[in-house]
């Protein structure tokens, strides 16, 4: 059973930059208010059967807090929802988003390309769970645990970008540096990099390694993503310290996406890369 939270520890620790979202997230709690309800039991008793205190299943219900895909499903089966709550774990699971993202996330979900260059970190839509939990754990200032968890349901929602259908065209450029660094240990970046080898696999999806012999990049600005969205609109997503920018200036992403095609011809090809990913793995 679910060990019972302690909602005020959790709220005092929590920062203003990581409250969640108001919208899907009320919804979300007044269906499950009026599930509870018209089922007959208290919040001390529900609170008792899905393993959480009264107090945390009054925050899910007001929308101050956001449930896990745990809380979720056993909520539904202990309410009867008949897969009425669960239909919304993937909502809930974006609702978890820190501000500075959700606009790309919403984006990145409806996108029929996307091109990323990434620097000192895999890519988020790459990453392994493990790597995840490693690289949100390094956050400074440090993030509570029950942040972290969310971060990473939320980060293993958006890989269903992988499983659509028409699929989208994807493209991932990164520095060896970010390839190098073991960000949780040696265990940690070779499960990663073994999870790089699966996902160029895929035949939607090219990756690509810039090596650290190269003497020119176009990519010394720092990492940026470029989604395209069908009906030929596009977007440039830059994140730093926090802190984002969404460009929409037709003039500005093309001039971006102009710079990516750059950095992909100087980048090894798809085939060498993976020998080279191959390499790095044979190395650790």
């Amino acid at each position: 059973m679910t060990e019972v939270r302690d909602e005020e520890t959790v709220r005092q620790q929590r920062r203003p930059e990581d409250e969640p979202g108001t919208g899907v997230v009320t919804a979300f709690g007044r269906q499950l208010k009026l599930l509870r309800t018209r089922a007959g039991l208290e919040r001390a008793e529900f609170g008792k059967r899905v393993g959480y205190s009264a107090d945390t299943v009054a925050s899910f219900e007001q929308g101050r807090r956001i449930p896990q895909p745990q809380f979720i499903e056993q909520a539904d089966e202990v309410l009867g929802a008949g897969g009425l709550l669960n239909a919304l774990k993937g909502e809930m699971a974006r609702a978890q988003y820190p501000r500075f993202f959700r606009d790309m996330a919403r984006l990145e979900a409806e996108a029929v390309e996307l091109c990323a260059y990434d620097t000192i970190v895999v890519n988020g839509l790459l990453q392994t769970e493990e790597y995840m939990r490693a690289i949100l754990a390094m956050r400074r200032p440090l993030l509570d645990q029950e942040t972290i968890e969310q971060r990473v349901v939320a980060r293993l929602a958006r890989h269903e970008i992988f499983n659509r259908w028409p699929a989208p065209l994807m493209s991932f450029v990164m520095e060896e540096a970010a390839l190098r660094r073991p960000h949780g240990g040696k265990a940690v970046l070779r499960g990663q990099l073994e999870h790089l080898l699966l996902m160029g696999d895929k035949r939607n999806v090219e990756l690509q390694v810039m090596p650290m012999d190269r003497e020119d990049n176009a990519g010394i600005d720092g990492p940026f993503t470029v989604i395209n969205r069908k009906g030929g609109e596009q977007f440039v997503y830059a994140e730093v310290q926090g802190n984002s920018s969404l460009e929409t200036k037709r003039d500005e992403t093309n001039l971006t996406a102009a710079r990516y095609g750059i950095i992909r011809s100087q980048a090894l090809a798809p085939r060498e890369s993976r020998d080279y990913i191959a390499k790095l793995l044979g190395e650790l």
